[in-house]
């Protein structure tokens, strides 16, 4: 195979990207989501709401960062992967969330048991019911865990809440006037949607049905902030550099709404170019969670 400079470089910046999303974010927050959900009854408060919010984010930068090294791998040498993440905590309703997270595993369901129940070509009635299947059958192909039969049902039911509540949600929009401020109504739209998927992971993520529940039932207790310190293994600059980091992730992502940022790279002077790079390999080697490094989730299932 012909060498290609510009692929080479372009797969070799996807996978930086796949690693800084990874041992940078992931590998850090799973420190304290992992403390706060395997004790439960010692972290009400703060500590479970952003134990939830981080897992959110560790669960999407554990796997798609995966997915960035593994096609960036192949894109090096000479094979192109379909696109498997592509900014799904910005979209606007569950049904484009599921067109956004996990494209691969969306794709199978669709074609291998949604289309084949009947899909959209049948009742109302029974494409709510191949609606709910396909997500609760989703549950359980993480594994023979009740948490992940609810996660699956959550999707489904928020879905199907979602069809049968449209008009009454449009009639909403106009009472309110929303539909004149576009950016706000985008902007209420991606804030709803997160957290459905946010409460939905909850579930996800916790050990039992009855450490969810109690999970839930934290989030509606003290709102102290010094107890976020008092989890184990993490600390302010942990915090710091956590956010930070994030800050950047949505921020990259934002800007590619619009904008192939490797393409847009490949635009700027030389100089710019590798301090960017340099930058992103640095900022990788010196923060990266190398001491509390995890596999990668999606490894268990």
């Amino acid at each position: 195979m012909e060498f290609d400079y510009r692929r080479v470089k372009d797969g070799l910046i996807l996978m930086a990207w796949g690693f800084f999303k990874k041992v940078v974010i992931a590998d850090w927050v799973a420190i304290f989501v992992n403390q706060v959900y395997n004790h439960p009854e010692m972290y009400p408060g703060l500590p479970s709401i952003v134990a939830t919010y981080f897992f959110a984010f560790q669960i999407y930068c554990d796997f798609s960062g995966y997915s960035d090294i593994a096609i960036g791998a192949a894109q090096v040498m000479g094979y192109r992967l379909m696109l498997n993440f592509r900014r799904p905590y910005f979209s606007k309703s569950i049904s484009e969330f599921w067109k956004r997270w996990h494209i691969s595993l969306s794709s199978w369901f669709r074609d291998y048991l949604y289309i084949p129940l009947g899909g959209n070509r049948v009742k109302k009635a029974r494409v709510y019911l191949n609606i709910l299947i396909v997500f609760l059958v989703s549950g359980f192909w993480h594994g023979a865990n009740w948490t992940f039969i609810v996660w699956g049902g959550l999707h489904g039911a928020f879905l199907l809440i979602s069809r049968w509540t449209a008009e009454w949600r449009r009639r909403l929009h106009r009472l309110f006037g929303l539909l004149k401020f576009p950016q706000m109504h985008r902007f209420l739209k991606v804030l709803v949607t997160f957290h459905l998927v946010w409460f939905s992971w909850i579930f996800f993520r916790a050990n039992s049905i009855s450490e969810a529940i109690l999970i839930i039932r934290n989030l509606f207790t003290a709102f102290d902030p010094a107890t976020l310190l008092t989890v184990s293994g993490f600390t302010s600059q942990h915090f710091i550099l956590s956010f930070l980091s994030i800050v950047i992730l949505l921020g990259v992502e934002l800007f590619q709404r619009n904008h192939d940022i490797r393409g847009w790279l490949s635009q700027r002077p030389v100089m710019l170019r590798w301090a960017f790079y340099y930058g992103l390999v640095m900022f990788i080697l010196l923060f990266g969670a190398y001491d509390n490094a995890n596999e990668f989730i999606y490894f268990q299932f």
